[in-house]
């Protein structure tokens, strides 16, 4: 494993809990709780577990160029920040889009974006997509409906296996992938396959868009019912890097590799606490709102307000 630009893996963590805090409270709005589950589990990935080339698209996003074609030649896809596609690269599947906001912060700690991309965010004919499609900076591929990048990941982790390609394929997800069918079909046929050399990592956050997952839909034991399904599965502490570090290198010949990384929504904001289990997206109703939750969190994360102030 190589750690980009020599920076701590704790310190790229920290950097996207605040570009994303800084973002919401610039924009009235923002995924703060995916911030607070994903950071150490996203730098860790970015900074040390992925094996990625040099980007292959400027640093600072480029508009949409349409959809890939054989008569379109300019059309591009986010994997471009990810680096050429070599035998000898990793590959890096995202599967929950909503989380488009945090990798692109990623993206930026790690410096594979200018530090000024997310001014691009949400713009009308840009890339940087509030939900990101395949053009959008650190995606491959749409996922389309929540469920369905693992689905796209294993199939080229299988022809990569065929082919003899070193590369390994790395997929992101999210626990509420779980609540569908199309994961455990996945699953299954992974096991059947032998396809060894994918590493899945989940936020288990236990948080979804109608709330608390328990109260939508529990999936009770999940690390025995991935394992049951023939994977190799790891529960880890997802705040924990060197859990992450152990979990890595822990592959079963023969079986998918499933890290479920048990989070926290509000890790290192923990004002959020008073908005459980409303936490999927984070919009304020009223100026006073507002300025509460910037002063409180702000004082966490060591913001000043000038930072806030800043476009």
């Amino acid at each position: 494993m190589t750690i980009p630009n020599n920076q701590r893996t704790e310190d790229v963590a920290a950097g996207i809990r605040k570009r994303v805090f800084l973002h919401t409270m610039r924009n009235n709005g923002g995924y703060l709780s995916q911030a607070c589950s994903a950071a150490e589990s996203l730098a860790f990935l970015y900074n040390e577990a992925l094996n990625l080339g040099e980007p292959t698209l400027p640093k600072v996003p480029l508009p949409f160029a349409g959809v890939p074609s054989s008569s379109n030649p300019d059309a591009f896809t986010g994997a471009g920040y990810h680096g050429p596609f070599g035998p000898q690269y990793d590959r890096f599947i995202v599967s929950p889009a909503h989380y488009a906001l945090v990798i692109y912060s990623a993206l930026i700690e790690v410096g594979r974006m200018d530090e000024h991309a997310l001014d691009h965010f949400n713009r009308d004919g840009g890339s940087v997509e509030m939900i990101g499609a395949e053009h959008s900076p650190g995606m491959e591929v749409t996922t389309g409906s929540l469920a369905q990048g693992l689905s796209m990941a294993s199939g080229i982790a299988w022809a990569r296996k065929r082919r003899g390609e070193p590369g390994k394929v790395w997929v992101y997800m999210s626990d509420g992938e779980f609540q569908e069918g199309q994961t455990w079909e996945c699953l299954a046929a992974m096991r059947f396959h032998a396809i060894d050399n994918i590493r899945v990592v989940v936020d288990v956050n236990r948080q979804q868009c109608d709330g608390a997952m328990s109260s939508v839909l529990d999936l009770g034991d999940l690390p025995a019912r991935v394992a049951a399904f023939g994977a190799a599965c790891r529960s880890i502490d997802g705040h924990d890097l060197q859990a992450f570090r152990n979990a890595a290198g822990s592959a079963e010949a023969g079986k998918p590799l499933v890290i479920l990384a048990n989070t926290s929504p509000f890790e290192g904001m923990p004002f959020l606490k008073r908005r459980f289990p409303r936490l999927h997206y984070v919009r304020f109703k009223t100026a006073d709102e507002r300025q509460e939750m910037q002063a409180a969190i702000g004082a966490e994360l060591g913001v000043e307000p000038a930072e806030i102030a800043r476009a």
